[in-house]
């Protein structure tokens, strides 16, 4: 589920979609908007809230985002 098995497809394991939610993360927003956003980019291939949601853990689990006190979403810089 995390990374791409035979039955997963790249596009649809979750690193992958962290790395999209990431790269829509140039300044910090809330999740509704970055979701708004990311929903977006995969009208294609529509992806429900709960993996978006499990993209948002998966990057905070990586440290790769923080929630800070205004409850916006960001971009950790230099692993802090």
């Amino acid at each position: 589920m995390i990374l791409p098995t035979k039955n997963i497809s790249p596009d649809r394991a979750l690193l992958t979609l962290a790395g999209k939610v990431f790269d829509g993360l140039g300044s910090p927003r809330t999740v509704s908007g970055v979701w708004d956003e990311f929903r977006l980019q995969q009208e294609a291939r529509p992806v429900s809230y709960a993996f978006f949601i499990l993209a948002i853990d998966l990057l905070f689990l990586m440290k790769l985002v923080s929630l800070g006190d205004d409850g916006l979403i960001r971009r950790r810089v230099g692993g802090q």
